[in-house]
């Protein structure tokens, strides 16, 4: 370290002494005084070395110090670092395990659904039989124990569980059933009005196959003569509540008028077959064009829904498969809206809407059919057995109207009920 100093006070003062040459050697040639003036820088150079060592002293430590605090920091950091990675890959597995866990129970309930869901079903009843077993075992340890209150606890809460399952697993089938058949929530909540069998005492055998009883009393059945006594039953079932099931069987017919007004042949096929129907309410011939129609008497309020035009689009693509040579349109009527989703669905699939179509109860119900075997004149009250198989067509003579006295003043008579053996009334 002196040594240090000293050859840099040596460097300080030669460049000091070379400074004052410079400057006074051009006037003077005194050497002594240059060597006085040289031994002086010397010792200034030499003080002045103490305190530039000092300095570089000081901030080589700094420096040293300075890295250490980097080196920490930079160690901090790197552990941080580990640690937000670790914690970060720990929840992604835990997100992953659990997403997981989740889709195998969405494919469990998925495989299940058609089976009412069991196995939730008895997760859920062993959770009720631990609450049944807590009362039970109240009963039985309580400072008055009651054995048998325990045990009728214990009985009536396994017939409850039961029931419980059974009607859970009922529901959960009835609303899978719903759906993927959507038609089927026409029938919900239907109420079939009970036949009343005392008001038929009065009648004989053969009255009492005609549909005209139900709507009339005995005496008044007796005593008016057939246009008025028709036309009273006609009146009276149009003004009787109906179940939900007959009102869309009139909406089907009301739209198989409007076809059948404009020269369609129409077959009604969702009267005949029901719930095997697929859909397809009615199907319209006229030429070469067919039209597979299904219709919809719903309340105001509520709304159709996608699912309700793709069960509907279905139907009406296999009906296209099974006949390849026919040019089918698909039209979906209903007497309330669609939703937006649906709507946009229908334009997309090719099937034509008709919103709000309301069903107009006095539009002419009353068939005037002739017999293409003998040319009989017959007419169908809507009510009557061969109704629904009766087709009028226009080019031929046969119409719709609206009320008794203009059919039989048109040299048409009621229809005979089928009796069975070969006989008709």
């Amino acid at each position: 370290m002196f040594l240090q100093k000293w050859i840099f006070c040596f460097i300080i003062d030669a460049i000091g002494f070379l400074v004052l040459i410079f400057l006074f050697g051009l006037a003077r040639h005194d050497w002594l005084w240059y060597l006085g003036a040289y031994v002086l820088t010397l010792i200034a150079a030499y003080q002045a070395s103490d305190e530039v060592s000092a300095e570089l002293t000081r901030l080589r430590d700094r420096a040293v110090e300075d890295k250490l605090k980097a080196e920490r920091v930079a160690d901090a950091a790197g552990e941080a670092a580990k640690k937000v990675v670790l914690m970060a890959q720990a929840q992604a597995e835990k997100e992953v395990k659990q997403a997981t866990e989740e889709a195998n129970k969405w494919k469990q309930s998925l495989v299940e659904k058609s089976k009412g869901f069991p196995t939730l079903l008895q997760a859920i009843d062993y959770y009720e039989a631990l609450r049944d077993k807590k009362i039970e075992s109240y009963l039985k340890h309580k400072s008055h124990p009651s054995v048998k209150g325990a045990e009728v606890v214990r009985e009536e809460a396994q017939r409850r569980r039961k029931a419980e399952f059974e009607s859970k697993r009922a529901k959960a089938l009835v609303e899978y059933y719903e759906s993927i058949a959507p038609f089927l929530l026409d029938f919900k909540d239907e109420i079939v009005d009970p036949i009343d069998d005392n008001k038929y005492r009065d009648y004989d055998e053969e009255e009492q196959l005609d549909p005209v009883t139900q709507y009339l009393a005995k005496e008044e059945f007796r005593a008016l003569p057939s246009v008025e006594r028709n036309q009273k039953a006609l009146d009276r079932f149009w003004a009787r509540p109906k179940s939900k099931w007959m009102l869309g069987k009139l909406y089907e017919r009301y739209v198989g008028y409007l076809y059948e007004s404009a020269g369609y042949s129409v077959e009604y096929v969702g009267i005949f077959k029901g719930y095997e129907d697929l859909g397809r309410d009615l199907i319209c011939q006229k030429g070469e064009d067919f039209v597979v129609i299904q219709c919809k008497n719903w309340a105001q309020f509520k709304t159709i829904h996608e699912k309700h035009i793709f069960q509907f689009f279905g139907t009406v693509f296999q009906y296209r498969d099974e006949n390849p040579g026919r040019k089918v349109r698909a039209v979906f009527y209903t007497t309330t809206k669609l939703s937006d989703l649906a709507r946009r669905f229908s334009h997309e699939l090719g099937i034509e809407l008709k919103e709000n179509l309301k069903f107009e109860k006095a539009y002419p119900s009353i068939k005037c059919n002739i017999s293409q075997a003998n040319g009989t004149r017959i007419y169908h009250l809507p009510f009557d057995q061969q109704y629904d198989t009766c087709k009028i067509e226009k080019g031929k003579g046969e119409f719709y109207c609206s009320t008794v006295r203009e059919a039989e003043d048109n040299g048409f008579r009621r229809a005979f009920r089928y009796k069975g053996g070969g006989k008709a009334l």
